[in-house]
């Protein structure tokens, strides 16, 4: 049944917009009419809809895109709704009236409509990927193929959440070091053109001789003063280069991929966090009836690290022609022993996806605690460099001064 956008105005006069399904354009305004609506602007969204899929966005919905939040909400609802017993087709009824982003609301409600013409729900959703990824879709196909599309559901709602939770304490971890960057920077930067021009000025005007570190503050000083653009411009080319060599060349990806692992301190952090990944999401898949060759090719791109890819989608390959799971990943220096270990316990008793979630749990727990410990580090650090920064500059204030007082006496 096609899905239609309307604008239109209540009994009350009050303009409103949503969307209806009907047979047609006729139908949809009998509908609204029945309502006690009245439609102003109606149109059918499913060619718009189908054409926006690859970017899941239009230019007018720029500010209303689908987020992972939404969609682990809307999978929450599905689940509890089929496990109480209602059909698919209603259940998606319920969840359509309930959504409050525009963008999401027509876009279930296409899915919806595809259903109810007698589509899977797993290649419904698959015409969306902008808003359901690939590791989505393969899980509810997963579930429909064994009965048991309400435990899956619930399995991804958890997954979602759980990725969640790792994404909001790695955020919140880095909000006030970022802050406090910021803040630091603009003081200073306000100190060196602002402040330190009128205060070495007298001294340039007495024409005295002055310290090394004192011309060398002047120098920096004049410098962010007069070529500031220049400073703006510099940055601007160097991160517009590194971003286009970084993001739209093979070469470039992988180098940027290489030193997000190998970085000191952060790049140990990142690795485990891809791990972690990793090991979830392949065990969440297995769990739920995916096949692991399958699920292999969905796990390897979702590790967001090309290299680490590479080394999953060889082991796939090795997989396919016989070779255990942790022997071709033990051949790869990218893949913790830990992880082998745990991997190889779990093929040999048969219990892989229960490993590879106690290795997820691990990982996630050794990020949490050292993304604690860098953070409490930074902040001193961050502090201590600040500081430096403003003895540098009292320091070439302080000793032009203090020569002073010497001439004098």
């Amino acid at each position: 049944m096609p899905v239609f956008e309307y604008s239109a105005l209540t009994a009350e006069g009050k303009k409103i917009k949503g969307i209806v399904d009907a047979e047609s354009i006729l139908a949809a305004r009998q509908k609204l009419r029945e309502s006690s609506t009245y439609p102003i602007d109606l149109k059918e969204t499913s060619a718009q809809l189908r054409a926006e899929a690859p970017l899941g966005i239009s230019i007018g919905s720029f500010m209303k895109k689908v987020g992972l939040r939404e969609v682990s909400v809307m999978t929450r609802q599905l689940a509890t709704l089929l496990d109480a017993g209602l059909p698919l087709v209603q259940s998606l009824n319920v969840i359509i009236t309930q959504t409050v982003n525009p963008q999401f609301k027509k876009t279930l409600a296409q899915v919806k409509e595809e259903v109810n013409e007698g589509n899977s729900l797993a290649q419904s959703i698959s015409h969306y990927p902008a808003v359901f990824s690939p590791f989505y879709v393969n899980m509810v196909r997963a579930g429909e193929a064994s009965g048991t599309l309400n435990v899956v559901l619930d399995r991804l709602a958890d997954f979602n959440e759980s990725q969640q939770i790792m994404r909001g304490k790695v955020r919140a971890a880095l909000t006030y070091p970022a802050f406090m960057f910021i803040i630091g920077s603009a003081v200073l930067f306000f100190m060196t053109t602002f402040i330190v021009p009128k205060i070495t000025g007298i001294f340039e005007e007495m024409h005295q001789s002055l310290p090394g570190i004192t011309i060398i503050l002047i120098a920096v000083s004049n410098f962010f003063r007069f070529y500031w653009f220049l400073i703006i411009i510099f940055i601007a080319v160097l991160v517009l280069g590194l971003r286009h060599y970084f993001t739209k060349t093979i070469k470039g990806q992988y180098h940027w991929d290489r030193l997000k692992i190998t970085v000191p301190f952060i790049g140990a952090l990142i690795h485990r966090m891809a791990m972690a990944r990793f090991s979830r999401t392949l065990g969440t898949l297995l769990q739920s009836g995916v096949p692991l060759l399958t699920a292999l090719a969905i796990v390897k791109n979702v590790v967001d690290n090309r290299l680490i890819a590479d080394v999953i989608n060889k082991a796939s390959g090795d997989v396919e022609e016989g070779q255990s799971l942790s022997g071709t990943l033990g051949q790869s220096p990218l893949i913790p022993p830990l992880m082998i270990q745990m991997i190889a316990v779990g093929e040999q008793s048969g219990n892989l996806e229960a490993m590879l979630y106690k290795v997820a749990n691990s990982y996630e727990s050794e990020v949490e605690s050292n993304i604690t410990v860098m953070t409490s580090m930074l902040e001193p650090l961050m502090i201590l460099v600040m500081g430096l920064f403003v003895a540098f500059i009292v320091l070439s204030i302080l000793l032009p001064i203090f020569e002073m007082n010497q001439l004098v006496r």
